[in-house]
């Protein structure tokens, strides 16, 4: 998984896999979730991130368990 964040369109992505979106669905609130072919999940997208999530400069921290 790989995670970025674009400071000027202010758009938090989850990419969850590498393979190309085919379709997408906007849900409530902001977040956009794209589907490959097989209509598994491969990102998950979070529009106005630094006011839904309130994030600042520099604060962002990830914590991956497995």
């Amino acid at each position: 998984m790989k995670i970025k964040y674009d400071k000027e369109a202010n758009i938090l992505i989850f990419i969850l896999k590498d393979d190309p979106p085919v379709d997408a669905i906007e849900e409530p609130g902001g977040v956009i979730i794209s589907y490959n072919d097989k209509k598994d999940p491969v990102s998950i997208e979070i529009l106005n991130a630094s006011c839904r999530l309130h994030l600042q400069p520099g604060e962002l921290n990830v914590i991956l368990q497995g």
